[in-house]
């Protein structure tokens, strides 16, 4: 093959090619570690449908023949494969490394601010309206009623965002990726589950398609692989799950900056008590415009510039916490004793039940810390959260629980209320920041879940801007952009209670947490192979809780918060719908695909004239030759004498690194000059 590419480009000679395939492939490949990946059946270097009779085409090296296997789950050692017609070509400068190699202290502390500016926004400013929200559900009638409330938020706190996200679910990355997508990609590399049937064996030996070494561990996985590629009522029960845990989360990024921005302003009422609740909106408004308009200047830049600023609200929440436990109550510290919460709901029962949603709250942001992963490291996000983020909550609600204690009255606002007089206004500036900000965190999200759903062919191609030359991650899309705005404007208009919002916004959030938690329980045991008593308990556990939890909020549906369930069924059609139509698509041209047999009567000028040049045809096939390439033949009056067919090919790894993207297949036997190429 090497040779027909140097003569069609006029330089070169076999000998030379092939003492480079010798001295440069092999050499490079040996130094290079050996992996595990599955073998197929099918898993020849040339299209199915190729001649046998091809000689140039380079052997995969370090074939384990000695494996006795059955050939569906067979699993080998090998090296990277060299499939470039010039192996020189292979040699390209800057092979995918981690972006987060090498930094040194410097970087990691500007690296900790951008993550406390686009991670951390939404659980940051959840202590603006968590209590508000659960005390208009269950109202204070006893100081016993605000340590149960709080012990209920305490542990919401450290079960759900601490425990199963920073502990557990941002292990579950795909290299750095974050978010359903994500895991549905992690699980598509270890399992054939993707509808789309454009899989091909070579996609196991890039090199970034990390296997585990075969073990008596892998047996259940193996089975739990073999019944997941056999059913298609699993892949498409899967598929499913993950289409509406990302609806979920796109309609959580409606939700958020509403939300945020909504009781940040709703401050205003505590400090000038003439102000009317229409004023509050449109104040509101104008927020969320100015919002979503800087959102094209990118994560870094923005990250960068308003981390200081949620460092600032971080600590200005410790330290009005530590400030109303000295001065009201420190008995609120009993609150860490679980105790208080089976009296709390003993004493309020029902009512109990309805604050939930409003407890839920508390914990909103947890999934952005994972669908985030991509623009920052898993250790940045874990440490930032452990160190800074969990404390400094921890005592911004004890300060409001001591606070509420003296003056239960003032449950409807109870941050701003808790502010001392004399720092009001500051706080109150800082507030109104972080909410901004927040709300940054859900639509940096929404991006990353849609650029993921684009590449499995689940969501229309958009415009993708890539706000960083160093970062791979930080994207900005503006049609998305634009229509969260709207979206969020038309919510904030027709949902202007805080309450009616909050309901609104636990549903969005406990959709894409129950979704997560079924997905990563897939992962625990085909790749992580867990224990299956571990894996079934933690399962169990935190479904229950969530399952929990939204019990309450859907018993509040009716109140207006319907419309973003009713949002996130369109965004779940408009992605299922785009994937059936792309799985009918790609079926189609592979039963249109042109015969070999075809092409054989045709003979090596293909019943045409063969002009001098090199033609490229894109087209989705991997495999084949595609049915418009016979429209060609029957009305062009003549064809180049080299055709390549293109295609573009996503596989289920986040980066293919730069030497690995290209992968040449000879189409026809020798003489037609017909070749493949799949950009990986």
């Amino acid at each position: 093959m090497a040779e027909e590419v140097s003569a069609g480009s006029g330089g070169g000679s076999s000998s030379d090619r092939g003492g480079e395939i010798n001295g440069v492939g092999l050499g490079s490949m040996d130094s290079l570690e050996s992996r595990w990946v599955f073998q197929d059946e099918d898993d020849s270097e040339i299209d199915d449908e190729e001649d046998d009779d091809d000689e140039d085409v380079p052997h995969r090296a370090g074939l384990d023949s000695e494996d006795e296997d059955t050939p569906e789950q067979r699993l080998i050692r090998t090296g990277p494969r060299i499939d470039s017609f010039d192996v020189e070509a292979l040699e390209v400068p800057g092979a995918h490394k981690s972006d987060y190699e090498d930094f040194g202290i410097g970087r990691r502390i500007i690296l900790a601010f951008q993550t406390l500016g686009v991670v951390f926004g939404d659980v940051g400013t959840s202590p603006l309206y968590t209590f508000s929200v659960m005390f208009s559900k269950a109202p204070i009638n006893g100081n016993e009623d605000v340590i149960g409330a709080l012990s209920l938020v305490l542990y919401t706190l450290i079960l759900i965002p601490l425990v199963k996200y920073v502990l557990v679910i941002l292990w579950a990355n795909d290299d750095g990726e974050g978010g359903t997508f994500a895991l549905y990609s992690l699980i598509c590399r270890h399992a054939k589950v993707s509808l789309l049937p454009n899989q091909l064996p070579s996609d196991t030996r890039i090199s970034s398609f990390r296997l585990k070494v075969p073990s008596p561990e892998l047996e259940r996985s193996l089975r739990i692989k073999e019944r997941l590629e056999t059913s298609l009522t699993l892949k498409k029960i899967l598929l499913m799950l993950v289409l509406a845990g990302t609806s979920m989360v796109i309609a959580d990024g409606v939700v958020t900056p509403a939300m945020s921005v909504m009781s940040a302003v709703g401050g205003l009422k505590v400090g000038v008590a003439a102000i009317e609740h229409d004023q509050v909106v449109m104040i509101a408004v104008a927020f969320l415009v100015i919002l979503f308009s800087v959102q094209k200047f990118g994560t870094s830049k923005v990250g960068l510039a308003v981390g200081p600023a949620l460092f600032i609200w971080f600590c200005s929440l410790a330290g009005i916490g530590i400030y109303n436990l000295v001065k009201y109550d420190t008995s609120v510290m009993r609150a860490f004793n679980p105790v208080h919460i089976y009296l709390y709901f003993k004493r309020n029962s029902v009512k109990g039940w309805y604050a939930l949603g409003g407890c839920l709250l508390c914990a909103t942001g947890s999934e952005a810390m994972f669908a985030d992963l991509c623009y920052f490291s898993v250790r940045s996000v874990q440490l930032t959260f452990v160190f800074l983020v969990l404390p400094c909550l921890l005592l911004g609600y004890l300060g409001q629980a001591a606070y509420l204690i003296g003056n239960p009255n003032d449950a409807e606002q109870a941050f701003f209320s808790s502010i001392p007089s004399g720092v009001f206004w500051p706080i109150l500036i800082i507030a109104n920041i972080a909410a901004l900000i927040a709300s940054r965190t859900m639509t940096t999200a929404t991006f990353s879940c849609i650029k993921q759903s684009t590449v499995l062919g689940c969501f229309p191609r958009l415009k993708i801007i890539h706000t960083s030359r160093k970062f791979m991650g930080q994207i900005y899309i503006p049609v998305i952009n634009w229509f969260l705005l709207v979206a969020c404007l038309i919510l904030v208009c027709c949902i202007s209670n805080i309450n009616e919002i909050g309901n609104a916004y636990g549903i969005a959030e406990l959709g894409v947490m129950m979704m997560t938690t079924i997905l990563v329980t897939i992962v625990m045991l085909l790749i992580w192979q867990i224990n299956i008593i571990i894996v079934l308990s933690s399962v169990i556990f935190f479904l229950g809780l969530e399952l929990t939890f939204f019990s309450s909020v859907l018993w509040s549906v009716t109140d207006g918060s319907w419309i973003i369930l009713v949002f996130a069924v369109i965004m779940f059609l408009i992605m299922y719908i785009w994937n059936y139509g792309s799985k009918l698509k790609y079926e189609t041209e592979v039963k249109q695909r042109l015969s070999m047999d075809l092409m054989r009567e045709l003979g090596c000028n293909l019943g045409t004239m063969r002009a001098p040049g090199i033609g490229l045809l894109y087209n989705e096939l991997v495999k084949g030759v595609p049915a418009i390439f016979g429209h060609f033949l029957t009305t062009l009056p003549a064809i180049h004498s080299m055709i390549i067919f293109v295609c573009i090919k996503y596989v289920p790894v986040p980066v293919v690194p730069q030497s690995e993207r290209f992968l040449f297949r000879r189409v026809c036997p020798r003489s037609y000059h017909i070749f493949r190429c799949i950009a990986r």
